[in-house]
């Protein structure tokens, strides 16, 4: 039990705590980006040579040391849509009424840039890891990315929870391009998807002896599936996501300081990327 436990407890308290502390970097107050922004890319620089260090480590070390660098070069993007210095060339408020492909393109448009950004952090870890045997760190970002695209396309035909209340200020405008509804027809194929991957990893983790060096591995990207299983169903389930960060301080740094512009009323069809945990 020990042998994937460990694991699981990591991967537990990576996601949490990662998550909290980008949300919380994102509400302390705009002087502070530029130097967020400067540790996090030397972070970025780090993890990148982390993974082309242990990219022929296949033991349980090197599975850690690549699933964290994974999940830094991961928290780099984060963080930097979140600050706004990478999101996209729209940056306005969906015009009221607005239906069809026009919306889509808009919604595009506010974070073009960002989703280019995802391919060059793909290519950078896809460039670090190269032909290694650990492969750790190269399906732990293309896990989130994929769960993310998910995540995106169901927010964009409608879920119940946005968590919009993590949107600073300067990106209160994405509320616009949000559709509210109780259910969307991709969101069973989106939890079914990812239900199968969790279940092979684990499945392959579990069928291996205790202490075989790749079951850590395994388990970790096994959890984090699961996790991205559970934030598809925190989408649409009458429950606030943000409690569970409710320690950071997070819910009362969210909303909009005093004299500062209302948030956008939710409407319309469109949705793109909400303040979302890391998977």
């Amino acid at each position: 039990m020990a042998a994937w436990a460990w694991p699981v407890a990591y991967t537990l308290l990576v996601w949490w705590a990662s998550t909290g502390l980008i949300l919380w970097l994102n509400g302390l107050p705009p002087r502070t980006f530029r130097t967020s922004m400067a540790v996090f890319t030397l972070l970025l620089a780090f993890a990148l040579w982390g993974l082309g260090h242990t990219k022929a480590d296949t033991s349980a070390t090197g599975a850690y040391c690549a699933f964290t660098c994974a999940l830094l070069v991961w928290a780099w993007q984060e963080l930097a849509f979140l600050l706004g210095i990478v999101t996209g060339p729209h940056r306005r408020p969906c015009p009221p009424g607005l239906r069809g492909w026009a919306r889509t393109r808009l919604a595009i448009g506010t974070v073009a840039h960002h989703e280019l950004g995802l391919v060059l952090l793909a290519a950078g870890v896809w460039w670090a890891v190269g032909s290694g045997a650990n492969r750790i760190g190269w399906w732990t970002f293309i896990a989130l990315w994929a769960m993310r695209q998910s995540a995106k396309l169901n927010l964009f035909l409608g879920v119940r929870n946005f968590s919009e209340n993590f949107l600073p200020p300067h990106l209160r405008y994405l509320q616009t391009y949000f559709r509210r509804a109780p259910m969307n027809p991709l969101l069973p194929v989106s939890l079914a998807a990812i239900g199968v991957l969790a279940w092979r990893f684990w499945q392959q983790a579990l069928a291996l002896p205790e202490g075989a060096p790749a079951m850590p591995g395994l388990v970790l990207l096994a959890t984090l599936f699961s996790l991205g299983a559970l934030e598809h169903v925190l989408l649409v389930l009458p429950f606030n996501p943000e409690t569970l960060w409710r320690w950071w301080g997070l819910a009362k740094r969210s909303v909009a300081p005093e004299g500062a512009p209302a948030p956008v009323a939710v409407r319309g069809r469109g949705a793109k990327e909400p303040a979302a945990p890391l998977v």
